[in-house]
């Protein structure tokens, strides 16, 4: 009886070390689940933009005549603002691998209010704008592929709060634990690149 209970005993830490050795021996699949994610999420933005430059071939003018110009002071601002953020974020990455939590905790808290700046900018430029959803297929356009990626704006945003919000936690993140971190600036960067592309196909070449 002792010794089945012996050998019951080695099968589990046998078990529990082989988990161990799996867990460590082998890269960590949840950042490539991240990118896949991204890769179909692209997909969405490219029929927006594909759609955009098949409207702009075929239409007599684009944008439909009597369509009011876009403004570009608060576009470039916002890009200016999102381009810096992607900067700011990746030294809140390069403090912790440094150890420093409250470097972190630094950046990625600019960084959430240089979001929460953008969508402000795209609240006001949806406030003041002379035309609405429903006014031609360029302003549906407009408000469904720019809408579309201010909901990724919020998403990135929240995904960064959620970071600082784990990082009050002891041990949470640091130089060797870091998948919530590095999975928020991956998305914060694919964000930023797509906004990149939006704005010279919306805004400088419609």
């Amino acid at each position: 009886m002792q010794s089945s209970t012996l050998d019951e005993s080695k099968v589990a830490l046998n078990y529990h070390q082989a988990i161990e050795t799996a867990h460590h021996g082998h890269p960590d699949h949840r950042m490539f689940g991240v990118f896949l994610f991204l890769i179909s999420d692209s997909m969405t933005f490219l029929g927006f933009f594909a759609a955009f430059l098949i409207y702009r071939s075929i239409m007599p003018a684009w944008p439909p005549e009597g369509t009011p110009e876009l403004e570009l002071l608060v576009p470039i601002i916002n890009t200016a603002i999102l381009v810096s953020s992607s900067f700011v974020m990746h030294k809140g990455q390069a403090a912790l691998k440094k150890d420093d939590v409250s470097g972190l905790q630094f950046w990625f808290g600019l960084t959430a209010l240089m979001g929460i700046a953008f969508l402000l900018g795209q609240g006001y430029e949806y406030f003041h704008a002379e035309f609405g959803l429903t006014t031609n297929l360029f302003t549906s356009c407009f408000f469904a592929v720019t809408g579309f990626h201010g909901l990724h704006v919020t998403v990135g945003v929240l995904l960064i709060l959620s970071v600082l919000w784990r990082s009050r936690q002891e041990g949470k993140y640091s130089s060797t634990s870091h998948f919530g971190v590095e999975a928020a600036e991956i998305y914060w960067h694919f964000v930023d690149v797509i906004w990149l592309v939006l704005f010279v196909l919306v805004y400088l070449i419609n």
